[in-house]
């Protein structure tokens, strides 16, 4: 080795230091998630898998808003659409796995033409168009009696049995939540390292710098809202057995801004955003009606929009955004100390 040249191996274990600490960050919050529910009781095995519900909605969401960059305040819909699907087919005998398929299926598909006014428009009139389709939903949620049994709603939605084994327990059927966002938050990771999370993130950036490149940016803005509505469905199909009663009120669009919310909080673009956002949505505003706070328990919602409301003030890109920026500083400043430490040892 040459003086004055860095060692090669030193920087390349320099560099791999961040990925080893992503690693095992990532197995501790595994064996966290496997070993958490065993400490719960039936309320908090309830919260624990509607955190896992959610955050399946919001990875959906992100892969629209926050990597392809097409605005949508539909996502509550989808959710809806699935879980109406569950509920309808598995009151009739039909498979839970069946179900998500339907549910998928319709969730791609009308998310795919729901994908064309952002052919055309963009920004807050494509808000206002998914705005439209989220209260046409509903609508047809409410009233059409004669499939979703209208404000009465679906009572006796049964939990399935996966691979012979029953989950009509809060804490088997939680473990199914849990496992199925860890399988979905796998195969956003694969997907966002794709070629076509690529041309999702060039959507967003630049699309006509994009389409100068060779990418098809209408294929792409139509399947980032096909592909995140249909995981919104995935959401809903397990949001059913979870609270065995379905009925319009949950899909109103409330749940769409919460589901957006939860992207921004937690970081669009992100790939754990949405977890991370999902968890401030769905545990904070519980912890802040805890008894230790019994005296502020009326007020519990104003304090949650109060610290959301900080919080984006704060960091507009989220809480994953602060941790970004905090990460890049600290990898320049042990660049900048370690490099020239190398070289004066190989001098």
């Amino acid at each position: 080795m040459s003086a004055g040249r860095p060692d090669r191996g030193a920087l390349r274990a320099l560099a791999a230091a961040p990925a080893l600490g992503a690693a095992l960050a990532l197995a501790a919050t595994v064996v966290l998630l496997a070993l958490a529910p065993l400490g719960l009781n039936r309320y908090g095995l309830y919260i624990l898998s509607l955190w896992a519900v959610m955050s399946i909605a919001a990875v959906g969401l992100n892969l629209t808003v926050g990597y392809a960059g097409q605005v949508s305040l539909a996502q509550g819909a989808f959710v809806g659409i699935g879980a109406y699907a569950a509920a309808i087919l598995t009151t009739r005998g039909w498979p839970l796995v069946a179900a998500l398929a339907v549910a998928v299926a319709l969730g791609f598909a009308v998310g795919w033409l729901l994908g064309y006014p952002a052919l055309r428009v963009r920004h807050h009139y494509l808000a206002f168009v998914t705005l439209a389709f989220s209260t046409l939903a509903y609508l047809v949620f409410r009233n059409e009696e004669w499939l979703t049994n209208g404000i009465y709603g679906i009572d006796g939605v049964p939990r399935p049995v996966i691979l012979g084994v029953p989950t009509k327990s809060a804490l088997a059927f939680c473990y199914l939540c849990l496992a199925s966002l860890g399988v979905v938050t796998l195969l956003a990771l694969w997907l966002v390292r794709s070629p076509w999370g690529r041309a999702f993130v060039a959507l967003r950036e630049n699309p006509v710098r994009a389409m100068s490149l060779g990418v098809d940016t209408r294929r792409y803005t139509l399947m980032a809202f096909a592909i995140g509505s249909a995981l919104g469905g995935v959401a809903g199909v397990l949001y059913a057995p979870l609270v065995t009663f379905i009925d319009p009120t949950p899909f109103t669009l409330a749940l769409s801004l919460n589901l957006l919310m939860m992207v921004i909080v937690g970081g669009a673009g992100f790939l754990l955003g949405p977890h991370l956002g999902a968890l401030i949505a769905v545990l904070l505003p519980e912890w802040l009606r805890g008894e230790w706070l019994h005296a502020l328990e009326p007020y519990y919602l104003i304090l949650f929009a109060l610290l959301v409301m900080g919080l984006l003030i704060c960091s507009p890109t989220g809480i994953l955004g602060i941790v970004e920026r905090a990460l890049t500083t600290r990898r320049a400043a042990t660049r900048a100390g370690t490099l020239p430490s190398i070289d004066r040892a190989m001098q």
